[in-house]
């Protein structure tokens, strides 16, 4: 298992979840919430954010339907990677299924005692954990960084 801060995106419409773990990539927590911002002010920040926590690798859930098809979601967040993974060269930006990470995190808070109308300002976050989470158990059941490498946007082209 490599050591080293990983940092999880949960990509929305409206907001972005994001995670950390520890440079064990032990733990994996809720860091922030970003806002999406159609001049790009959420990507700035979280590659302000990946700077700021001298990520190893940055994580981006690639959300996909219960059949593994792709929907306008999973295209939305195919860009949004390829265009921070263009921001944040050399860190290398991969693309996990996050396939029900958004119910795994209801169901957490839920357990966790948190009502219902608390969930906006921090499901997202939680998301963004469960997905971090899940990559780094892949990473050390198969001793591979999980995912698929992001090739980030080049100048010009979208």
């Amino acid at each position: 298992m490599r050591t080293g801060v990983r940092l999880a995106f949960d990509v929305g419409k409206v907001r972005v979840g994001v995670a950390r773990c520890d440079a064990d990539a032990i733990l994996a927590v809720p860091l922030v919430t970003l806002r999406r911002d159609r001049y790009g002010a959420d990507l700035e920040e979280a590659a302000d954010l990946v700077a700021d926590h001298d990520a190893l690798e940055v994580i981006v859930g690639l959300p996909r339907s219960l059949s593994g098809g792709a929907s306008a979601s999973t295209r939305d967040a195919r860009r949004w990677a390829r265009a921070l993974a263009g921001l944040i060269a050399p860190v290398p930006v991969r693309l996990v299924d996050e396939r029900l990470s958004t119910v795994t995190a209801h169901r957490e808070l839920h357990e966790s005692g948190r009502r219902e109308k608390s969930f906006r300002s921090v499901v997202d976050q939680a998301a963004a954990v469960v997905i971090l989470e899940q990559a780094l158990a892949t990473e050390r059941s198969t001793d591979a960084p999980a995912g698929e490498m992001v090739a980030p946007i080049q100048e010009g082209r979208q």
